[in-house]
């Protein structure tokens, strides 16, 4: 086996395997759809679960523990500084930012998205009872600070409690949100009277040579947000779940409003494996973002080569592609067709952006080398 993390080949991976991604298409589909790595685990996290098992340690977890555990990492890692007390643990980026969507707008009340973004915004705004109002990025895969204007000011209408969602990093362009776009986010938001709440689970994952991550709660006039994040995503741990919330200086009263119920949903293993993560498996991480970043550049050469009718922006985070193949003509959803007839599954544009995104796919390119190319020679072959 490849000593690389990103080194297991893709026989091996489907005999080892049970996850959605490699159970959901036939086997002679490359799943390059869902935003799960192919990586060997992070040694740390193997031997500080395993130990865990071992002792019989599989109780339920101590959240104190772990947001201190986020906190010395955040501030190391993102120079992203808060206050452990300031913090509650749940059970995932998502179940967190939903319930903190739920207490800042009312029962069928507004919440501002910038599409494409990542699918499970749709789902988690709809199942809380909310309505969806969209600030689209630009071409550019960038904030749109006339969209967001237009938006606001269409959510707040008739005085509504609204709120808007940030994913930062961005999911699925890769685009890394500069501080002053932030900021200018922030001011616009506190004139208008609507709250931030920001995905900041691809942190991480900013590659090699690219603008610095900038957490939200950090820029000037953030004091009102909220975020929410996790190690899952960075190495590779969706099964095993755990996040923090971290409410802004002046929106401590809001997360305080999060009951406390909703700590008992983190696993405790889930919080051993992320601790171990950040605490001792962060040389891993640094050599993954490397894997991740040459897999990037792999990618736009064999485009480039074999089907340069794509377009797209080459990402700065996280290990997907937002693949633009209107060019190609294979209709509204190109996935469908590279998949039934590529045997290679990616993810769907309109899932991104219902309204934007025909033509449009999502890549995962957290493989090996031979999958990227092979994936793209397959793809190449529909056209």
């Amino acid at each position: 086996m490849s000593t690389a993390i990103l080194g297991a080949h893709e026989a091996e991976l489907r005999r080892t395997r049970t996850s959605v991604k490699w159970l959901t298409y036939p086997s002679d589909v490359l799943p390059l759809w869902v935003a799960e790595m192919d990586a060997l685990p992070c040694p740390a996290v193997v031997e500080a679960v395993s130990t865990a098992m071992a002792r019989g340690d599989t109780g339920y977890g101590w959240a104190p523990g772990y947001a201190a555990a986020m906190s010395d990492y955040t501030e190391d890692a993102l120079g992203w500084s808060f206050r452990p007390s300031a913090a509650m643990v749940v059970t995932d980026v998502m179940i967190g930012v939903s319930e903190m969507l739920r207490l800042l707008t009312d029962e069928g009340g507004p919440v501002v998205i910038s599409p494409p973004v990542y699918d499970a915004f749709y789902g988690f705004v709809e199942a809380i009872g909310r309505r969806r109002v969209d600030a689209p990025l630009t071409p550019e895969g960038r904030l749109d600070p006339q969209a967001l204007r237009t938006a606001f000011r269409a959510a707040t209408q008739g005085g509504a409690r609204a709120a808007y969602l940030l994913c930062n990093p961005q999911n699925p362009t890769g685009t890394v949100h500069a501080a002053d776009e932030l900021a200018a986010l922030a001011a616009l938001a506190a004139e208008l009277g609507v709250r931030v709440v920001s995905d900041e689970i691809h942190a991480p994952l900013v590659l090699d040579g690219s603008p610095a991550h900038t957490p939200y709660l950090t820029v000037p006039g953030a004091e009102r947000g909220l975020a929410a994040f996790s190690p899952s995503k960075g190495w590779n741990l969706a099964g095993l779940k755990a996040a923090v919330v971290v409410a802004g200086s002046q929106a401590g009263a809001d997360l305080a409003r999060l009951h406390e119920v909703h700590t008992h949903g983190s696993s405790h293993l889930g919080e051993i494996a992320h601790v171990a993560a950040v605490r001792e498996g962060r040389d891993w991480q640094r050599r993954l973002v490397t894997e991740l970043t040459a897999n990037r550049d792999l990618l736009g050469d064999l485009l480039a080569e074999h089907l340069p009718g794509v377009r797209w922006t080459p990402s700065r985070a996280t290990y997907l592609a937002w693949l633009d193949c209107r060019a190609l003509g294979l209709g509204d959803d190109p996935a469908a067709v590279f998949r039934e007839r590529g045997r290679v599954a990616l993810g769907s544009g309109p899932r991104y952006d219902p309204e934007r995104g025909q033509g449009f796919v999502r890549l995962n390119f957290a493989t090996t080398p031979d999958i990227v190319e092979e994936a793209v020679r397959r793809m190449a072959s529909v056209v």
